[in-house]
């Protein structure tokens, strides 16, 4: 897939860069939430510059459909002196509990100076991430509310807005940023294979074909048993086309002629995907 068929950059993403920068000083903590399937690609780095050196709280959502042993590696990856990193899964509610008890880890020090003090103060915190990663779905469940738009596309939400939560802890929220420029094709692939890029700027079929090859690497066995293609040796030497095409006929999604139709294949092979149908898959990798 050309790299430059996903390269964009929407005016109200430079827009939230400056929103960034000019609300930082508001927060306690930072809240960045990453894809638990792409934690690297999914992990904006004008963020990191960005934040400097503000206290930080990664989540790796949608964790339940992330492989658990990848989920363990990247959580003891992107934990540090200032960061901690928490396994979530924001549809289910499953690690929000853990969310207070790692922010209050983090500013344990400026709390016990309020405390001594006096003040109760709420913590402020302002959440980050890509499009589509679930930073709605996370507010809405620390606040007992809908007030925060849930759409399952990029771009939903343009403007920072607050919430209070039940917990002490209020929450600006940030529309989803993404970079200039994905200097790596990966990444962008990545990107596009969760939905945090509209389907519409991508070339549907070429990305299905760049995911037949990460998971012929990463998962033959998921794939062979999802759509019946025999022993995992029996398509290693296909080109990605031929894979795709092997997976359609296995479907029975022919047109006329016999000719297999490759875009009715594509669009299930993402859509199987983002369900995790296939199963528990990481797309980024960290080698034991």
């Amino acid at each position: 897939m050309p790299s430059e068929q996903i390269q964009w950059f929407p005016g109200h993403m430079a827009k939230t860069r400056r929103m960034i920068s000019e609300n930082l000083k508001n927060v306690d903590v930072v809240i960045e939430i990453l894809d638990a399937r792409i934690p690297h690609s999914s992990r904006n780095p004008e963020i990191t510059r960005l934040i400097e050196n503000k206290p930080s709280l990664i989540i790796l959502n949608k964790s339940s459909l992330a492989d658990p042993a990848q989920n363990k590696l990247w959580q003891e990856y992107y934990s540090t002196a200032n960061t901690s990193c928490i396994l979530v899964d924001c549809l289910s509610g499953e690690g929000l509990s853990k969310i207070l008890p790692a922010i209050k880890g983090l500013l344990h020090d400026k709390l016990e100076r309020y405390e001594s003090k006096g003040m109760n103060r709420r913590i402020y915190a302002m959440v980050l991430g890509i499009p589509n990663v679930g930073k709605s779905t996370l507010i809405n469940k620390l606040s007992g509310s809908k007030k925060a738009k849930v759409e399952n596309r990029p771009g939903v939400t343009r403007d920072k807005q607050w919430f209070s939560t039940g917990i002490g802890l209020d929450i600006m929220d940030m529309p989803g940023i993404l970079w200039p420029k994905f200097e790596d094709r990966t990444v962008g692939e990545n990107l596009a294979l969760t939905g945090a890029i509209k389907d519409d700027v991508v070339q549907i079929e070429e990305l299905a074909m760049a995911y037949c090859n990460r998971m012929r690497i990463l998962y033959p066995q998921l794939l062979a048993t999802r759509y019946k293609l025999g022993e995992a040796e029996s398509f290693a030497d296909m080109t990605d086309y031929e894979l795709l095409c092997y997976i359609g006929k296995k479907r029975g999604f022919l047109i006329s002629g016999g000719e297999i139709n490759t875009e009715r294949t594509a669009d299930m092979l993402l859509d199987e995907f983002r369900a995790a149908k296939l199963g528990r898959i990481t797309l980024d990798r960290i080698t034991e």
